[in-house]
């Protein structure tokens, strides 16, 4: 029987899932209906985007028209919106922080990573299910691809984001950077309290940016035509079984090219074997 929260209580939501031990990306709650027309309209809105990151509403709205669906360049950008996409291209950073969000300078122009955990990188996907969705977030080290850690969330709020990165720090050490773009979950004090903290140097992509992001954008693709798409989960307990699944598949069983066909965990433990031994 799931635990349920008392929205209308005086204390907090936060605190009554402290109290009761609960994560906060866990909680409970009856998740506002989406139309299944809105629905199918995501399904396929991410996979243009996958395909063409570049476009914005309004190439989507046309390429949509292209296949027969009708629909406004309006309610595009309010689905990319829920879905928390937007096209990626280079252009001057004019975006400001949330009240209270300190934006970063982006720290990798030029920078060759070469080593596990010289510098990791974090980032947010939309996860169609049967019916809904979810949010994934995952910590992935640069050089070797591995994902360190995820987390499946219904909400888009920090507190998911912060768990996993928590998660990552305390299985695998440090990294000397921390990339992520300027997403309002990455902004927040109390993630970026955790990189501070630990003395670990705050990178930011420009809101759009095409930079190095680009690897946890590789991984979403992978992720997303070689299991989500070929699954339709019917809720978000097998969501998060299912992509757990596969992520161990993806660090331990499948090679990747771009590591002369070594494992994510290969490469990150492999590496880290040979700057141990040096």
């Amino acid at each position: 029987m799931p635990v349920t929260i008392d929205r209308e209580h005086d204390l907090p939501v936060a605190r009554q899932a402290k109290v009761l031990n609960l994560a906060r990306s866990t909680v409970y709650y009856e998740p506002r209906p989406v139309s299944a027309e809105d629905l199918a309209l995501m399904r396929r809105l991410d996979e243009l985007h996958l395909d063409y990151p570049f476009a914005g509403a309004r190439m989507l709205r046309s390429l949509l028209r292209r296949e027969g669906v009708s629909v406004g360049r309006r309610h595009v950008a309010t689905l990319m919106k829920r879905m928390e996409i937007s096209a990626l291209y280079r252009r001057a950073n004019t975006s400001k922080p949330a009240p209270g969000h300190k934006i970063y300078p982006y720290l990798l122009r030029g920078v060759k990573i070469e080593r596990a955990n010289h510098v990791w990188a974090m980032d947010i996907s939309y996860i169609p299910m049967r019916r809904g969705f979810v949010y994934l977030t995952a910590v992935v080290d640069v050089f070797s691809r591995r994902v360190l850690a995820h987390r499946v969330s219904i909400t888009m709020e920090a507190a998911f984001c912060i768990e996993a990165l928590e998660e990552a720090l305390a299985r695998h050490g440090k990294p000397e950077i921390f990339n992520t773009d300027q997403g309002s979950q990455f902004t927040s004090l109390d993630f970026t309290s955790v990189l501070l903290d630990a003395k670990i140097a705050i990178s930011m992509d420009g809101k759009g940016a095409w930079r190095d992001n680009v690897f946890v954008e590789r991984l979403w693709r992978t992720i997303k035509y070689e299991h989500v798409y070929l699954h339709a989960y019917d809720s978000v307990s097998e969501a998060r079984a299912s992509i757990f699944g596969y992520l161990a598949f993806y660090n331990g069983g499948r090679p990747h090219s771009s590591l002369d066909e070594r494992t994510p965990n290969e490469a990150y433990f492999g590496a880290q074997t040979i700057a141990a031994a040096a």
